[in-house]
């Protein structure tokens, strides 16, 4: 073997080490992003979590958007980010994943989507973002977990320990909402044939037994409509008016709830969207996403 094939088989060899022990892959992509992907923020049950991290070009202490995607809570990819746009206007993204019910039933996804912000928030300067401020956005199963980091700050049974980083605040500033369900309990009443069956994932995800009614209190317990206070953050919805997957019905409820409590909500709805699809990420409308995140993050230095 000669000398350069010794040093390729070294090369290779510490690759495959690099890939076992966890480590980070990250580059400049086509946008000018610096990219950090496959980031493990914490390890459950033998389940490692990750995350992907774009940071924009020029800023080193960009506002943090984390986005948590759908699919039902049983499937899904942290891979597709349709807000990614967000980086050429000085925001940081974080795209999560978490635990999805077949692997662990409620609350398991909201404690690893807490994790997740307090690993973010512990490890910002490391990484140069600006985590003080931290909006969330998220499509369906996900717009579910992004209006419970919302409107749960504080919630011990919520909380949950998963990833450590304890000193860190997993409180979320500024939601979005993209056709995500908000109330089970309404859900059962409105739509009890996805409801109560496994059209819906989110039965499996509360744990639900085959020709068997969901508890009230579990449904209850896993709505975001349920915790809503004073203090809640601001809130952005779109709703598909012709979605028959998650009704209508469910942000027109969160949104009043929002309303009666005093609270800044906007429901957009889409006339002729069912649940999902690019219409919602349209110039127009990821342009109304882009200047609800502008209008409340904070003054920083860097704008």
């Amino acid at each position: 073997m000669n000398h350069s094939e010794v040093f390729n088989r070294c090369v290779v060899m510490l690759v495959l080490l690099g890939i076992s022990h966890g480590s980070v892959a990250s580059a400049d992509d086509d946008a000018g992003r610096k990219t950090h992907r496959d980031i493990a923020f914490a390890e459950v049950d033998g389940h490692q979590l990750k995350l992907d991290l774009y940071l924009p070009s020029g800023n080193a202490k960009a506002p943090l958007v984390v986005w948590i995607h759908g699919g039902g809570w049983r499937a899904g990819s942290r891979k597709k980010v349709p807000l990614l746009g967000l980086t050429k206007d000085g925001f940081a993204i974080a795209s999560i994943s978490y635990r999805f019910s077949k692997d662990a039933i409620f609350p398991a996804q909201i404690h690893d989507c807490k994790a997740a912000v307090r690993w973010l928030r512990a490890n910002a300067d490391k990484y140069g973002y600006n985590a003080d401020w931290i909006g969330v956005a998220g499509s369906s199963a996900g717009g579910h977990l992004a209006l419970m980091m919302g409107v749960s700050s504080g919630v011990k049974k919520l909380e949950g320990s998963v990833g450590g980083n304890l000193d860190q605040s997993s409180a979320t500033q500024a939601v979005i909402d993209y056709f995500g369900p908000s109330d089970f309990v309404l859900r059962g009443r409105t739509q009890p044939g996805r409801a109560y069956t496994d059209k819906s994932g989110s039965f499996a995800l509360l744990g639900g037994v085959k020709n068997a009614r969901l508890d009230p209190e579990v449904e209850k317990f896993a709505s975001p409509a349920h915790y809503v206070s004073k203090d809640d953050p601001p809130l952005l919805i779109f709703h598909g008016k012709i979605d028959t997957t998650v009704l209508l019905d469910q942000s027109e409820h969160i949104a009043k709830l929002y309303e009666e409590a005093g609270l800044q909500a906007r429901l957009v709805v889409l006339d002729k969207a069912g649940h999902g699809g690019k219409q919602f990420f349209t110039e127009k409308y990821f342009e109304t996403a882009r200047m609800f995140f502008e209008s409340h993050r904070p003054d920083l230095e860097s704008r």
